[in-house]
C-alpha cells in the first residue's frame, strides 16, 4: 500500500485535538509556535510531550535553554493560534506572564505549564520533547479545537 504525505495528513486530521502555543525565552526574547502534537505522558513524575519540527526556530531554542512553556488555548484564541503558526501579521491581544521557572506563558489560556526538558527522542523530521512540569495553573474554560484542518469550538 502506498500513500502520499497529503493522504497521511488527511487521515491524521480525523483526530480532533486541542491547540497549544509552545513558548521559550531565548536570547532575543519570547519565541513561540502553535502545536497540536501535545499530550500528557506521566503523572509521577508529571511529564508531557510535544513534537517539534527540527527546522523550527523553537526547536533550537528549547534545546539551548532547556525549558519551555505550554499554553492551552481557549475558544476565542484562534487568532493567537494563527499568529504563532506563522501569520505574524495577525495581531494578538494576550498577556504573557512569567511564573514558575520564568518561561513566558499566556495568562488567558485554559491552562499553562512551565516545563524543563526531561528527555528527547528522534521522531523523523521532528523531535519528541518530553518535559517535566515544574509549575502550572488551570483556570479552565472552553477549548479551541482543531479537526479536519479547521478550527472548531465545542457546542
Amino acid at each position: 500500500m502506498t500513500f502520499d504525505s497529503r493522504a497521511f495528513r488527511n487521515a491524521l486530521g480525523q483526530f480532533a485535538t486541542g491547540v497549544t502555543v509552545i513558548t521559550v525565552k531565548g536570547p532575543e526574547g519570547l519565541h513561540g509556535m502553535t502545536a497540536n502534537a501535545f499530550t500528557s505522558v506521566s503523572l509521577d513524575p508529571p511529564l508531557v510531550l510535544v513534537c517539534i519540527d527540527k527546522r523550527n526556530r523553537t526547536h533550537a531554542l528549547i534545546q539551548e535553554v532547556g525549558r519551555f512553556g505550554v499554553s492551552v488555548l481557549a475558544e476565542d484564541h484562534e487568532n493567537v493560534s494563527r499568529h504563532f503558526a506563522g501569520a505574524r501579521e495577525i495581531p494578538i491581544d494576550v498577556t504573557f506572564i512569567e511564573e514558575g521557572l520564568g518561561t513566558p506563558v499566556i495568562k488567558e489560556s485554559l491552562a499553562w505549564l512551565d516545563c524543563t526538558v526531561w528527555r528527547t527522542y528522534d521522531g523523523g523530521d521532528h523531535t519528541i520533547i518530553v518535559g517535566k512540569v515544574e509549575a502550572l495553573d488551570a483556570p479552565g474554560g472552553k477549548p479551541l479545537i482543531f479537526f479536519q484542518g479547521a478550527y472548531r469550538r465545542l457546542v
